[in-house]
Protein backbone atom coordinates (compact mmCIF):
# COMPACT_ATOMS: atom_id res chain seq x y z
CA UNK A 1 0.00 0.00 0.00
CA UNK A 2 1.29 3.29 -0.92
CA UNK A 3 0.46 6.47 1.06
CA UNK A 4 0.97 9.40 -0.66
CA UNK A 5 0.49 12.91 1.20
CA UNK A 6 1.59 16.36 1.08
CA UNK A 7 5.41 16.67 1.02
CA UNK A 8 6.25 17.43 5.31
CA UNK A 9 9.50 17.41 6.69
CA UNK A 10 10.59 15.23 9.31
CA UNK A 11 13.44 14.36 11.05
CA UNK A 12 14.05 10.73 11.49
CA UNK A 13 15.76 10.13 14.74
CA UNK A 14 17.89 6.19 15.35
CA UNK A 15 20.37 5.02 17.52
CA UNK A 16 21.47 2.53 15.18
CA UNK A 17 22.13 3.12 11.22
CA UNK A 18 20.53 -0.48 9.91
CA UNK A 19 17.50 0.12 11.41
CA UNK A 20 17.30 3.56 9.86
CA UNK A 21 18.04 2.77 6.10
CA UNK A 22 15.25 0.84 5.40
CA UNK A 23 12.59 3.20 7.71
CA UNK A 24 14.12 6.44 5.74
CA UNK A 25 13.45 4.74 2.26
CA UNK A 26 10.16 3.70 2.54
CA UNK A 27 9.16 7.19 3.96
CA UNK A 28 11.07 8.99 1.20
CA UNK A 29 9.16 6.76 -1.29
CA UNK A 30 5.72 7.92 0.40
CA UNK A 31 6.65 11.52 -0.41
CA UNK A 32 7.43 13.00 2.12
CA UNK A 33 11.14 14.66 2.82
CA UNK A 34 13.14 13.40 5.52
CA UNK A 35 16.27 14.00 7.27
CA UNK A 36 18.34 11.41 9.15
CA UNK A 37 19.47 12.19 13.22
CA UNK A 38 21.55 9.30 14.48
CA UNK A 39 22.26 8.61 18.06
CA UNK A 40 21.16 11.64 20.35
CA UNK A 41 24.81 14.15 18.73
CA UNK A 42 23.27 14.01 15.33
CA UNK A 43 19.94 14.18 16.19
CA UNK A 44 19.88 17.57 18.19
CA UNK A 45 22.41 18.68 15.35
CA UNK A 46 19.28 17.99 12.88
CA UNK A 47 16.64 19.51 15.38
CA UNK A 48 18.93 23.16 14.60
CA UNK A 49 18.13 22.67 11.31
CA UNK A 50 14.42 22.75 11.92
CA UNK A 51 11.38 23.32 11.73
CA UNK A 52 10.12 20.24 11.21
CA UNK A 53 6.34 19.01 10.88
CA UNK A 54 7.04 16.15 12.41
CA UNK A 55 9.73 14.20 14.52
CA UNK A 56 10.14 10.61 14.52
CA UNK A 57 12.05 9.13 17.56
CA UNK A 58 12.98 5.19 16.48
CA UNK A 59 12.87 1.96 18.58
CA UNK A 60 16.62 1.88 18.64
CA UNK A 61 17.22 4.89 20.55
CA UNK A 62 17.91 4.69 24.17
CA UNK A 63 15.08 4.77 26.69
CA UNK A 64 16.41 8.16 28.53
CA UNK A 65 16.58 9.50 24.67
CA UNK A 66 12.87 8.61 24.06
CA UNK A 67 11.99 10.45 27.01
CA UNK A 68 14.07 13.42 27.03
CA UNK A 69 13.98 14.17 23.16
CA UNK A 70 10.63 14.97 22.84
CA UNK A 71 10.71 17.65 25.42
CA UNK A 72 13.59 19.09 23.32
CA UNK A 73 11.50 18.85 20.09
CA UNK A 74 8.67 20.79 21.50
CA UNK A 75 11.12 23.39 23.15
CA UNK A 76 12.14 23.79 19.68
CA UNK A 77 9.29 24.16 17.82
CA UNK A 78 5.95 23.70 19.89
CA UNK A 79 4.24 23.22 16.57
CA UNK A 80 6.30 20.07 15.73
CA UNK A 81 4.50 16.25 16.21
CA UNK A 82 6.07 13.54 17.96
CA UNK A 83 5.74 9.88 17.18
CA UNK A 84 7.45 7.93 18.95
CA UNK A 85 8.21 4.03 17.77
CA UNK A 86 8.28 2.34 20.90
CA UNK A 87 4.82 1.38 23.22
CA UNK A 88 6.32 3.60 26.28
CA UNK A 89 5.25 6.98 24.01
CA UNK A 90 2.02 6.25 25.17
CA UNK A 91 2.54 7.40 28.29
CA UNK A 92 4.55 10.47 27.48
CA UNK A 93 2.90 14.31 28.12
CA UNK A 94 4.46 15.45 25.01
CA UNK A 95 4.48 12.70 22.55
CA UNK A 96 1.04 12.72 20.14
CA UNK A 97 1.66 9.53 18.93
CA UNK A 98 3.41 5.87 19.25
CA UNK A 99 3.30 2.88 17.60
CA UNK A 100 4.71 -0.38 18.86
CA UNK A 101 8.14 -0.97 17.62
CA UNK A 102 7.50 -4.78 16.08
CA UNK A 103 4.97 -2.97 13.56
CA UNK A 104 5.20 -3.38 9.75
CA UNK A 105 6.68 -0.45 7.48
CA UNK A 106 2.78 0.13 6.12
CA UNK A 107 1.98 0.69 9.85
CA UNK A 108 4.61 3.23 10.43
CA UNK A 109 3.62 4.88 6.91
CA UNK A 110 -0.08 5.23 8.33
CA UNK A 111 1.09 6.61 11.68
CA UNK A 112 2.53 9.04 10.14
CA UNK A 113 -0.22 9.65 7.64
CA UNK A 114 -2.46 9.95 10.66
CA UNK A 115 -0.55 13.04 12.59
CA UNK A 116 -0.95 14.64 8.93
CA UNK A 117 -3.96 16.28 9.81
CA UNK A 118 -2.86 17.62 12.82
CA UNK A 119 -0.10 19.34 10.88
CA UNK A 120 -2.50 20.83 8.76
CA UNK A 121 -5.18 22.40 10.97
CA UNK A 122 -1.61 23.28 12.86
CA UNK A 123 -0.28 24.99 10.05
CA UNK A 124 -3.45 27.04 8.88
CA UNK A 125 -4.22 27.93 12.81
CA UNK A 126 -1.06 29.61 12.46
CA UNK A 127 -1.54 31.85 9.33
CA UNK A 128 -4.61 32.38 10.41
CA UNK A 129 -6.78 30.89 8.67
Amino acid sequence: MSISGPIAKILFGEGDSEAFDKQVVAVEKAGYKVEKGLERKGFLEALKNGPYDLVILGSSLSRNDRHHLPYMVKKANRETKVLVLHADGGRHPQVDGFIDSGRSLEALLEAISSTLPQIKSAKATAAGR
